[in-house]
């Protein structure tokens, strides 16, 4: 008996609160309409039905409810259409929300990975101006090295990437030394405080003195490649040549023609624009972006995190778990350090300035001083003397790449008309270089012949030393054969 008197007090509480709502309800309403919809206030003059935006919008208004009015058929004919519709609208949108709701809480959806901080493991040298730079070494030693190769990473990566896959066999068999290093405030290398493309050069100079290594291959791959093109601009003596993947340049560049830059930007996702208009104007903001998506402590796509549009072969190759745990292990490395700043410097080094131009690299003909003592000295050298980078220049480029689209190859090309370029059909941007011994086979036979092994370590004794020594022994057995 208390309970049915308990529930019918309950009843009549709701009850009451329901009507003290609609009343609450119809007095906001009635407040609203006397100081917001009057004839006096700014909505009504701004927005009204005699301002100037109300005459504008009026006519298309009254178009697009005609064209619809044919629904108001289907309500009954004792509801007031306005109030019928905005009643849908009202549920329409509580149904969507539940529904967006149930979808970001599927509990049938496979939990999302957390990022993993693995203990410090890496090498490290000290450059000269007292930071350190982790690097990672691969392939034969340096005494055994016929070929050096130093490959920087690209955005949100790290020294563990190199030539992803690439077998120690592989590296063995054609005698190559293999060197990468994070760059500046990525993985266990420390920050540079006023970091750009040529302090990006010192610092691969710097540690291919700590390392011993005098000339060497640079190898550049997608935004990479920026630091691959400073080394050639600011260190070309240091460098034998350079191999390029899918290489990035700046967008923004001015040497680009308008059909060239129009098939570039076409490729590329709304979002990814306006990251490239924030890296460009406002690089501060990119931080926002960063901290919710790589930097937020969980793994994702890079196809969601960068804002990059993938071809088919690349799709393909997201979905192999090599690939997966390659990546997660390489991003973990890159966010180490937990500091949105290296990243928001590598976007905006991409789309500014860069310091120099492709031009500069380009093989040509010093031009002669119009002084007299440089006319005086043409006269009696026979050599001439040139500009740009000597050395070979290869550049391989998937055709159905549209993270780095072909017409950036040609843009380059097209400066630099020396580059030998590799046209890949077919290819994407990650599935040439990415796991693929064949590829990896293919690219050491066009840079460096056939594979002729490491250098055999061979001991120089001289002759004449040797002959004393032996000469010292066949005495020192003779006196003691006479005692």
């Amino acid at each position: 008996m208390e309970w049915v008197k308990m529930k019918e007090c309950a009843r009549e509480f709701m009850v009451g609160v329901a009507e003290m709502t609609v009343e609450l309800g119809k007095g906001c309403r009635d407040i609203v309409k006397q100081s917001l919809v009057n004839e006096d206030s700014y909505i009504v003059k701004t927005f009204g039905r005699d301002s100037y935006i109300g005459k504008r919008v009026r006519g298309p208004c009254a178009k697009l409810f005609a064209k619809l009015s044919f629904f108001n058929e289907y309500l009954p004919e004792d509801k007031d259409p306005l109030h019928a519709w905005s009643v849908i609208l009202f549920v329409f949108v509580l149904a969507f929300l539940a529904l967006y709701v149930n979808f970001e809480r599927d509990p049938y959806a496979p939990p999302v990975k957390q990022v993993f901080m693995h203990p410090p493991c890496a090498s490290r040298v000290v450059l000269p101006d007292g930071r350190f730079m982790a690097y990672k070494e691969q392939g034969v030693s340096s005494q055994q090295a016929r070929f050096s190769i130093i490959a920087p990473h690209s955005f949100l990566s790290s020294r563990l990437a190199g030539i992803p896959g690439v077998k120690d066999s592989l590296l063995e068999e054609f005698g190559i030394r293999l060197l990468t290093y994070d760059l500046p405030g990525f993985g266990e290398s420390d920050p540079h405080p006023k970091r750009n493309l040529e302090s990006s050069a010192t610092d691969m100079a710097s540690l291919a003195d700590a390392l011993g290594v005098n000339k060497f291959w640079v190898v550049g791959y997608s935004s990479g490649s920026m630091h691959a093109w400073a080394a050639l601009r600011y260190i070309p003596d240091r460098l034998a040549g350079a191999a390029m993947f899918a290489p990035m340049v700046n967008p923004y560049d001015p040497m680009m023609t308008k059909e060239e830059r129009r098939r570039t930007w076409n490729k590329w996702t709304r979002r990814r624009k306006f990251l490239y208009f924030l890296a460009r104007r406002f690089p501060r903001f990119l931080a926002f972006f960063y901290q919710r998506s790589f930097l937020s402590g969980k793994h994702g796509q890079i196809d969601r995190w960068l804002s990059l549009s993938l071809g088919r072969r690349d799709k393909a190759l997201m979905e192999d778990p090599i690939y997966e745990e390659f990546w997660q292990r390489d991003v973990e490395e890159s966010i180490r350090q937990r500091n949105v700043k290296p990243f928001v410097e590598e976007a905006a080094l991409q789309v500014t300035n860069w310091g120099f131009s492709l031009s500069d690299l380009k093989l040509q003909k010093r031009k002669q001083s119009s002084d007299f003592f440089s006319w005086i000295k043409s006269m009696f050298t026979e050599t001439q003397e040139y500009t740009g980078f000597l050395g070979p220049i290869h550049i391989w480029q998937g055709m159905d790449d549209k993270v780095v689209p072909p017409s950036m190859t040609d843009f380059v090309h097209r400066v630099l008309p020396g580059a030998a370029v590799h046209k890949l059909p077919y290819e994407g941007h990650f599935t040439y270089i990415y796991f693929c011994h064949e590829c990896h086979r293919q690219i050491f036979t066009t840079l460096f012949g056939t594979p002729q092994g490491p250098l055999s370590i061979s001991i120089e004794v001289d002759q004449a030393t040797l002959k004393t020594n032996i000469e010292q022994e066949v005495v020192n057995d003779g006196d003691y054969a006479s005692n």
